[in-house]
């Protein structure tokens, strides 16, 4: 029913994830799935646990006695189908549409997340004004109330950030000194977004960092934004492989191979050299603070 894949860990994970969490909200044990399907208590553990593939026929018979609803059954389906890829393209509106929300799983359980962000400022660290901003902007099709249901999502996600249980993951981002300087056209956006980064400094599990544009071009240049997540062991058993997040408009892509790991290690470790050291952040952010404040009174 299973097997062993060399293709990218990130669907299996997700499926496994989503697996497990539909198994306990129906009330079932591990036991009475694999009796279900007739298969053994390792089969469903290794499956949750995204340590093999899995055939969507197996799939669909877990969804059916779980009872999960067409629309998610037919997302965790293509998973399965997706699954023994080498490399991994999540298209929104495809095999995973937006509303699944693959990403923040995997951003709820990281022990480390790694972001650069040469354009916007990034979702955890972003006020709710400007985040509606940039999903209008983003989707001028969407109503008022789309939009605040967005923003409601993005503030949820920004609670890891502060939880008590389990501990938040160490959040390390670099923005470009281009994000501070961005001048959106609300009134009082930009302002807010500023005095709303100072105060994450303040957070123990958040580190920000600037890249000024003296730096000049650097192994990110071309590249846009991207995060890099690590993860701890599997309640004592596999680590998860660290997994590399980029999207653009149509969709995002997911690597988890070793070597590509390496290569974002390594341009990582340029931006870190380049970028301005916390205590000077926080002062160039200061600095434009007090631009927008001035500007404003």
């Amino acid at each position: 029913m299973t097997e062993e894949t060399n293709g990218s860990t990130v669907p299996r994970r997700s499926l496994g994830l989503a697996l497990e969490s539909a198994r306990k909200r129906a009330g079932f044990t591990m036991q009475q799935a694999a009796d279900r399907v007739g298969v053994s208590v390792q089969t469903i553990r290794r499956v949750e646990r995204g340590e093999v593939s899995t055939r969507p026929s197996l799939v669909e018979v877990l969804c059916e006695y779980y009872d999960i609803p067409k629309p998610m059954r037919d997302v965790l389906i293509g998973l399965a189908k997706e699954s023994k890829s080498r490399g991994w393209w999540h298209s929104y509106g495809d095999v995973i549409p937006r509303w699944f929300e693959l990403y923040v799983s995997l951003e709820q359980t990281a022990r480390r997340i790694r972001e650069y962000a040469p354009q916007l400022v990034p979702g955890l660290l972003q006020h709710s004004e400007y985040t509606g901003l940039v999903i209008r902007i983003d989707l001028p099709h969407l109503g008022d109330e789309e939009v605040s249901a967005r923003i409601k999502l993005r503030q949820e996600r920004q609670q890891l950030l502060t939880r008590s249980f389990p501990s938040p993951p160490e959040v390390e981002v670099i923005i470009s000194e281009a994000v501070l300087l961005g001048e959106p056209t609300a009134d009082g956006v930009m302002r807010s977004q500023v005095w709303h980064l100072l105060k994450a400094t303040e957070l123990a599990a958040v580190t920000l960092r600037v890249l000024p544009l003296r730096a000049g071009p650097h192994r990110s240049s071309a590249s846009g934004g991207w995060t890099l997540m690590d993860f701890s062991s599997d309640n004592g058993y596999n680590t998860p492989p660290s997994t590399v997040y980029s999207e653009d408009v149509t969709g995002a892509i997911y690597l988890d191979k070793p070597s590509e790991i390496e290569t974002y290690e390594e341009v990582w470790a340029a931006l870190d050299r380049a970028a301005l050291g916390e205590s000077e952040s926080i002062e160039l952010m200061s600095q434009r603070l007090k631009e927008l404040t001035d500007r404003e009174t």
